[in-house]
């Protein structure tokens, strides 16, 4: 195949989740939302949302939440929905109800029901997708046409996109899996084609520099090259732990073909901002607390650390997600930036 060079194009999959938060703090700034609405109060069909209470037999049980969802609650992952890659009631919901995956891109795929009451603890889910959702209901304009007018268009984001088309389908870098061997073969994965919806926590297509751009905006308190995105107040309120005591754990897999258990910097405490997962502590040689986070399934991973004005980010396309060999790459690389 072709080398990989710096106009080549990504499936970022949950590095979407980032700029789907960046929506919708966009809208906090300006006095449109606020962390604290409740989401069915923006998007009625929420109040349908139920939790799983486990299974009667092969019959779901399902119960009102205790708790009230939050427009925070989705951009933290405390609304109570978990991917079923991590969960193992999940699978088996999806398999016995007919219920479409998130990457349907069906409406109705939505429709999850949550594994927690929101707000009572952290699990990885479909919120930010939700949280797009409430972004086109609250501006009017679809969450496409938003990103690229808000977000991408004012931060010369060129070769980020929803569709790979045109010269983006030319340099779009093909997905690799590690079998059994430990040989790389081809894998087909990508975001769905011309959705119903686009989901804000894995549809984007994005290249190394431009995704450098969205971070610096970050480094430089809201502004890159004199387009302003958010406040520097709303810069501050975003990367705030916005779950309070609530930690960060290990995110085990249920699904070890595509993803190997979750657990970066396991002694290091971790919450989450309005955005990104947040270490809580510095890391010798490495981040610093107040450090921001996240990645996407096919190995695409940033981190950017506003003390020491430092982003970084590694862009593959293979799988699993973080496995050990990868995480030692990533872990010399991040070594590598501090070091020098």
């Amino acid at each position: 195949g072709q080398a990989a060079a710096e106009d080549t194009v990504f499936r970022i999959f949950s590095m979407t989740k980032a700029i789907g938060s960046t929506a919708a703090m966009i809208l906090i700034d300006r006095g449109k939302l606020a962390f604290d609405t409740p989401v069915a109060d923006v998007l009625p069909a929420f109040a349908d949302i139920k939790v799983l209470d486990g299974f009667d037999r092969d019959t779901p049980t399902l119960r009102a939440p205790k708790t009230t969802a939050t427009i925070a609650h989705l951009a933290t992952h405390t609304s109570g929905f978990v991917y079923e890659f991590w969960n193992a009631e999940m699978p088996k919901y999806l398999e016995t109800t007919g219920h479409p995956t998130i990457l349907s891109g069906l409406k109705s795929s939505l429709m999850y029901p949550l594994a927690f009451d929101p707000g009572t603890r952290w699990d990885y889910g479909i919120g930010i997708d939700w949280l797009g959702q409430a972004v086109e209901a609250v501006d009017g304009r679809s969450i496409d046409v938003f990103c690229r007018e808000e977000i991408f268009e004012p931060l010369r984001m060129t070769d980020t996109a929803f569709e790979p088309e045109g010269a983006l389908a030319s340099r779009l870098a093909a997905v690799k899996i590690r079998n059994e061997a430990g040989v790389l073969e081809d894998f087909e994965l990508a975001p769905p084609a011309h959705p119903e919806f686009y989901g804000m926590g894995h549809a984007l297509y994005s290249t190394g520099p431009d995704y450098l751009r969205f971070l610096r905006m970050f480094l430089n308190k809201g502004a890159l090259d004199g387009a302003r995105i958010l406040s520097e107040a709303g810069v501050r309120r975003m990367l705030e732990n916005h779950i309070g005591d609530i930690r960060i754990g290990k995110m085990v897999s249920v699904a070890p073909a595509l993803t190997a258990d979750v657990d970066l910097f396991p002694d290091i405490d971790k919450t989450h901002s309005f955005g990104f997962m947040r270490t809580e502590q510095d890391i010798a040689g490495r981040r610093h607390a107040g450090s921001q986070t996240w990645a996407g399934v096919c190995n695409t991973h940033f981190w950017f650390d506003p003390s020491a004005d430092v982003a970084g980010l590694i862009m593959t396309q293979s799988l699993p997600f973080i496995e050990p060999r990868f995480l030692k790459t990533y872990d010399a690389f991040e070594g590598a930036v501090y070091g020098g």
